[in-house]
């Protein structure tokens, strides 16, 4: 496969920086598509020499990534109880990748979305426009996708626990005080911010920055029975008759649309109600 091969993810490099971006109408719903294209783009950036620096953002102004398809979710049967998720170790290959990867977050990225930003190195996101969310809860399940591996190590077992309970959006100020993401930025500054920091990155010595974030990530500890315990207890939601009626509430009540989507933090206490 070659970069020219995806549908939902155009590639620019230049100077050692790889530019993803995001393109997969209406609101960049992480479904089975752009989930095999971003594993795909993985392997390719993790194998390619001219790449240091990868940065993903999205064409759309609206959306990052919305989250992952319920649909799918509601139809998962796969499940190994000793093994991380085909998600998780999706996206824990770019956290662990010799490649420095950045998020530059315009939109909403909620659950999965938020949960793929998660494992990448940094996350910068635009004043005014960003929002971050773990809305599983709300639907009666959990965030699966690593979101309640990485969420306490970011910012702490009682933030992580505010943010996974609470099911709220956290605009790009707050988040930055979560310690969510590395800094709020105005959104008229954050392309030249974020192209600055890839471009000075990708300038230093190759062998130098892989070693770093060896370093760095063989400091954050064992990760993967801790993906495994996550994995086991999301697929024990799945089994929740309460999860079943709600996600099929959010479906029908017109989840994964944009109007939807746009308040989607204020939509979940009503799931709770019948139709």
């Amino acid at each position: 496969m070659t970069y020219s091969d995806f549908s939902s993810l155009k590639f620019i490099f230049d100077e050692g920086v790889a530019w993803v971006t995001i393109d997969h109408p209406p609101i960049n719903l992480f479904d089975i598509d752009l989930m095999k294209q971003v594993s795909q783009a993985g392997r390719l950036l993790e194998e390619d020499d001219r790449v240091r620096v990868i940065v993903f953002q999205s064409a759309n102004p609206e959306f990052f990534i919305a989250h992952a398809d319920v649909e799918m979710i509601r139809r998962i049967s796969d499940f190994e109880p000793s093994s991380p998720s085909g998600f998780q170790r999706v996206v824990e290959r770019y956290r662990t990748m010799e490649k420095i990867s950045i998020g530059k977050i315009e939109g909403c990225a909620r659950g999965g979305g938020s949960e793929f930003l998660l494992s990448l190195d940094m996350r910068f996101g635009a004043i005014g426009k960003m929002l971050l969310s773990q809305p599983e809860v709300g639907l009666g399940i959990l965030p699966g996708g690593s979101g309640t591996v990485r969420l306490p190590r970011l910012m702490g077992r009682s933030r992580a626990l505010e943010v996974t309970l609470g099911c709220e959006d956290f605009d790009a100020e707050l988040a930055e005080r979560y310690g969510w993401i590395n800094r709020a930025l105005p959104a008229d500054e954050i392309n030249f911010f974020v192209d600055q920091l890839a471009r000075r990155i990708a300038n230093f010595p190759r062998d130098a920055l892989i070693r770093a974030k060896r370093s760095v990530v063989a400091n954050e500890g064992e990760v993967t029975s801790s993906l495994v315990f996550e994995n086991q207890l999301f697929h024990k939601t799945l089994q929740d008759e309460e999860a079943k009626i709600r996600m099929g509430r959010f479906l029908k009540r017109g989840g994964q649309t944009v109007v939807y989507e746009k308040t989607l933090a204020a939509r979940l206490e009503d799931l709770g109600e019948e139709d």
